[in-house]
């Protein structure tokens, strides 16, 4: 299970991409128009308290939507598989960048890996951290050549070895997935 981009939360082995809901944008526009009534109540009024609430009340939606998501997402996932391999992430770091800040906590990753670990743990299937400095999307699935570099905005490259086109998520999904199934097999 591959970590995608802000159009998919992730990208499992088969093919499958569980998309992305981004309910932080969906309800963009209520929060900035509570937000603005709520700066201009007087303080300390009852009608800035009701404000207050009606504020509380959207960020909860927010926040209670991302959770029945990743929820639902996760019980799939522990449901269909016995082994699930996921890479580790430093969400805390990666949420550092301004640029990407929004949509990282939009994903919910952090929470994700911490469902399916209880929930495989719960249902007795094997769940198995790969290390974050693995090369999983520079490196080829079918002969192993590794890449130099891949920025993040190339979401399709050519294997110069094998001249094979492959999906950034997918192939490091792939390689995710094989790498788990050595750590299992080698108890490495």
């Amino acid at each position: 299970m591959a970590f995608s981009n802000a159009t998919c939360i992730i990208t499992t082995s088969d093919g499958f991409k569980s998309g992305n809901h981004k309910y932080t944008k969906k309800y963009s526009k209520k929060v900035a128009k509570y937000s603005r009534i709520l700066a201009k109540k007087k303080k300390g009024s009852c009608n800035k308290n009701r404000a207050r609430l009606n504020l509380a009340k959207i960020h909860a939606k927010v926040a209670d939507c991302r959770k029945d998501f990743t929820h639902k997402l996760s019980s799939r996932l522990v449901n269909e598989n016995q082994v699930i391999s996921c890479e580790t992430l430093q969400v805390r770091n990666m949420v550092k960048n301004r640029k990407l800040s929004k949509a990282i906590s939009d994903c919910n990753w952090g929470e994700l890996i911490r469902q399916l670990e209880y929930k495989c743990d719960w249902y007795g299937r094997d769940f198995v951290k790969i290390d974050r400095f693995f090369p999983s999307s520079k490196t080829c699935n079918n002969c192993g050549a590794v890449k130099d570099t891949l920025p993040l905005h190339i979401r399709k490259w050519h294997c110069s070895s094998c001249n094979s086109l492959l999906d950034r998520d997918l192939n490091a999904s792939i390689n995710i997935k094989v790498a788990g199934q050595a750590i299992i097999a080698f108890g490495a």
